[in-house]
């Protein structure tokens, strides 16, 4: 298993003593965190890399999973949509019935000093809130930015009633009469997913699959969401295959709580169906040193989103030196700084053109690799990540003192 200590070599001894001495001060302190799912999506890989490092830290930490049917999934998977701005309509009996889910749930639950609640599918657990007191803050990992209003006006009755709201990106925070706090998603350098892989992997990996590394491969890794437009890449990749030779890799799983991505898949294959140089591949939970190895041996990565909460697979990418082209959304821009640490795109069209580019300008194409990793380093590190959260809860404590969050 992992030690704390493990990650002084990537972010400095100093880093890893303020850790501790933070984590000292919540001593006594039990954290509690709630979401809707184990396995699939970021949120539970954050969660799965993080509540061991809180643990060593001396923390009273743990992680529950809300139980749901598939109605019930169907409905937060609407309201996921809208709140990225998608139009859907709710009716009446699926608020009704979210909310006698949550009802359901928050019996069962027996919650701890501080309840730190993700996203919308438990969010009105809060309700319990009255009869137990406690420190609840709710946490949005998705671009809040232009919600479904009416969407919104009904999670609203429930964010207000958190003592802090967390959001990832500051184009997410929205006009609200508790706290909110800016705290950026991360990645753990030392995951199976992120840490660095031998070439003979990388080559199995990709001989695994039939894909040929002496051509020029570009992938996306991402869940087979509408959202992340993978008809739209394959849109791109064939734009720009009429000039340049390539393959394209779209690689993902799914989420336990997304009943929409066998959907998806089934509509990205029938599109790739007839070009022998297009791998769709479903790969499974388990799959990171995978997602790994296919990072590591692409040219390029793609993460073309219409709309993100913040992309975590470009600052994946990023950390392994590779050159991104990603949608110019959600928490992406912070990321990557156009033409320096990365490509930010804007359409089908742009993105073909800078797949040419960078494959016919490989230095370039390495020097934003380059800057990428060294922004990630800097900014979007699990030790980074859990600096924030450990001010934050010891700001429900001490609310008059200032607290400044990087």
């Amino acid at each position: 298993m992992l030690r704390i200590e493990d990650y002084a070599p990537i972010v400095g001894q100093a880093t890893i003593y303020e850790l501790f001495r933070l984590a000292r001060q919540l001593e006594g302190k039990a954290i509690q965190n709630i979401n809707s799912t184990a396995v699939g999506g970021g949120v539970a890989e954050i969660l799965s890399r993080m509540m061991p490092l809180l643990k060593q830290l001396g923390l009273n930490a743990r992680w529950d999973v809300i139980k749901g049917n598939e109605k019930f999934y169907a409905v937060t998977k609407k309201f996921h949509n809208g709140l990225h701005g998608v139009p859907v309509e709710v009716s009446r009996e699926e608020y009704d019935w979210f909310l006698e889910i949550n009802r359901q749930n928050a019996e069962e639950f027996d919650f701890a000093d501080i309840v730190f609640v993700h996203d919308p599918q438990p969010i009105a657990l809060i309700e319990k809130r009255a009869s137990i007191g406690r420190n609840w803050v709710w946490r949005c990992h998705i671009d809040s930015s232009q919600p479904n209003k009416a969407i919104w006006r009904f999670l609203e009755r429930y964010i207000t009633m958190y003592d802090a709201a967390v959001f990832s990106a500051p184009a997410f925070e929205a006009r609200l009469p508790i706290r909110q706090v800016l705290i950026s998603p991360s990645i753990d350098p030392l995951s199976d997913k992120n840490k660095d892989l031998p070439e003979d992997v990388v080559n199995a990996t990709f001989e695994r699959y039939g894909i040929d590394r002496s051509r020029p491969v570009v992938t996306q890794i991402s869940r087979f969401d509408f959202l992340k437009d993978p008809l739209g890449v394959i849109k791109a990749y064939k734009m720009a295959k009429r000039s340049m030779d390539m393959q394209l890799v779209l690689a993902g799983g799914g989420a336990t709580d997304d009943p929409e991505g066998p959907m998806i898949m089934e509509q990205v294959k029938a599109e790739a169906d007839k070009d022998k140089d297009i791998f769709v591949l479903f790969l499974p939970p388990s799959s990171d040193l995978e997602i790994n190895a296919l990072q590591r041996g692409s040219t390029i990565v793609l993460q073309k989103s219409l709309r993100e909460g913040f992309g975590l697979t470009v600052s994946e990418a990023l950390w392994k030196g590779k050159p991104v082209i990603a949608g110019a959304v959600g928490g992406i821009p912070l990321q990557i700084r156009h033409q320096y640490s990365g490509i930010l795109t804007h359409s089908i069209e742009g993105t073909a053109q800078w797949i040419k580019r960078l494959l016919s300008e490989p230095e370039f194409a390495a020097k934003l690799g380059s800057n990428g990793r060294e922004h990630i380093r800097n900014n979007f590190l699990i030790t980074r990540h859990i600096k924030d959260y450990l001010l934050l809860f010891l700001s429900l404590f001490y609310a008059d003192d200032i607290v400044h969050f990087s």
